[in-house]
């Protein structure tokens, strides 16, 4: 057996880890092999462990090639991998429990449903995030809590909403049904999930759930194959509070047929539902009509790119908190300053950067300077995206300029005042947006694909032939990406 103790060999885990990283991206490797260790490499075989079954499960079934393919660029030798739970005896020093998260023995209550049974950890026998995984919930990461949530103009409504959700007690009447958050990566949607999550439980009033769309899907696939899914779904429909998170990638027309079921039992119950994805309800594509709407209907709110001072208070206190472990750690206002100002895309982004510098300055010893930090982030300076045009807007303005209303644009007059305006926003969305063509007809009052195909033709010959138009055009475009 190789022994674990050496350099050498936490130095080629740690690449295995970065090679997975890489491949998966930083979501899903947080997510799933964040607290994967190695315990043994094992004449052909290495061997990892995780904390949890569920864990197990899902590396096992989803990525156990990749993670094969990872070991073996580092090591040849390396044909298989074998992956375990973690107990206590696995751990060479665990550590120690707070005061206040004293684990008891856990207790089980069985819930009898439809004749299946359904084995539910009492949440009062163990820490909240032991008892949210035995539940069946989504890994939780303890940093993402509302007293590290950075609260700023571009946050301001979405994180009232989720403090709002998280203090409401059993039997309040619930305000906002379902609580919808969209934001571009990184912008902090999953952190206040989480946050309501954190929260929500340590009450102890009522139970909340958070699930990623992918383990929702695995669960009731898990059910199926195990045949409890009548079981399953009333489990989940049993949620005081279900937190469903990256919804955009919820799939597959019988699994989005169940998560609408659970939906509107959950809602019309009383129960409350908060869920999170990249874009609002309108632009999720590939979701059933139905949910979308259902969606919609509850209070839809979206987290705005953070601003500068916003970025700058982020990078202030994630300095402190780094400085609590690593002392000596010292970054310059003006360093901080140039970063919050350079760094505009997301908050991953102010972390990676934050990162490069902490490790420069405790494995070189060299201090943090402006030309260190120029030098360091300059890969993560991006340039400024253009603003993304909805298709909303395009009609608003469509119609100002027209002198139309909005409603003529979806309704079905034919009359040439209402005609051309129409067929200018839907060039303008088909040339401004990523909306596909049958998207777009939906949101032009329900027409048929071909019939936006015929306009935005129509438009182009236009716009190459009358001068007049094109200058109209080019107005509409500069007033949508101001």
């Amino acid at each position: 057996m190789t022994n674990l103790n050496t350099n050498s060999e936490q130095e080629r885990w740690t690449r295995v880890k970065g090679r997975l990283k890489a491949e998966v991206g930083d979501d899903i490797f947080s997510s799933w092999f964040a607290r994967m260790d190695l315990e043994a490499v094992e004449k052909d075989t290495a061997r990892l462990s995780v904390p949890t079954r569920f864990l197990k499960s899902w590396i096992q079934s989803h990525y156990s090639d990749r993670v094969l393919r990872c070991w073996q660029a580092e090591e040849h030798n390396v044909q298989r991998i074998d992956i375990m739970v973690r107990t206590a005896a696995i751990k060479v020093a665990p550590a120690k429990p707070r005061a206040d998260e004293q684990p008891e023995p856990v207790r089980e209550q069985k819930e009898k449903t439809n004749g299946a049974e359904v084995k539910l950890a009492t949440a009062a026998a163990m820490p909240v995030s032991a008892a949210h995984e035995a539940s069946g919930g989504s890994p939780l990461d303890p940093r993402l809590t509302f007293d590290t949530f950075m609260v700023g103009r571009s946050n301001t409504l979405t994180h009232a909403a989720a403090k709002q959700v998280a203090a409401a007690r059993r039997g309040d009447m619930v305000m906002f049904n379902p609580l919808y958050i969209h934001a571009g990566v990184g912008l902090g949607k999953t952190h206040l999930l989480q946050a309501i999550t954190w929260a929500g439980n340590a009450n102890g009033d009522r139970k909340v759930l958070y699930l990623t769309a992918e383990r929702f899907m695995y669960g009731f696939v898990s059910a199926l194959k195990s045949q409890t899914a009548i079981a399953y779904k009333e489990a989940l429909r049993g949620i005081d509070v279900l937190v469903i998170d990256d919804l955009q990638f919820l799939t597959g027309k019988n699994m989005q047929a169940e998560f609408c079921h659970t939906l509107n039992a959950l809602i019309d119950a009383g129960r409350q539902v908060v869920v999170a994805a990249d874009r609002p309800p309108a632009d999720l594509e590939t979701l059933d009509d139905r949910v979308r709407s259902r969606l919609a209907g509850g209070l839809v709110v979206e987290m705005g790119p953070l601003g500068e001072e916003l970025r700058f208070e982020i990078l202030k206190n994630r300095i402190s908190a780094a400085r609590q472990h690593h002392q000596g750690f010292e970054v310059p206002e003006t360093v901080v300053s140039y970063i919050s100002k350079s760094i505009t895309h997301n908050g991953r982004d102010l972390e990676g950067a934050l990162n490069r510098l902490l490790a420069l300055s405790k494995l070189t010893a060299q201090p943090v300077t402006m030309e260190v930090a120029e030098r360091e982030v300059k890969d993560l300076i991006r340039p400024q995206e253009p603003k993304r045009v909805k298709i909303e807007d395009i009609q608003r303005i469509v119609a100002r300029q027209y002198n139309v209303s909005r409603s003529d644009l979806l309704s079905s007059r034919r009359t040439a005042n209402v005609v051309r305006p129409r067929q200018v926003a839907m060039y303008l969305a088909k040339t401004l947006t990523l909306r596909s063509l049958p998207e777009i007809g939906r949101r032009f009052g329900g027409r048929d694909h071909t019939t936006v195909l015929h306009a935005v033709r129509k438009i182009e010959h236009l716009v190459g032939t009358d001068t007049s138009l094109a200058d109209e055009v080019d107005s509409l475009k500069r007033q949508l990406q101001e």
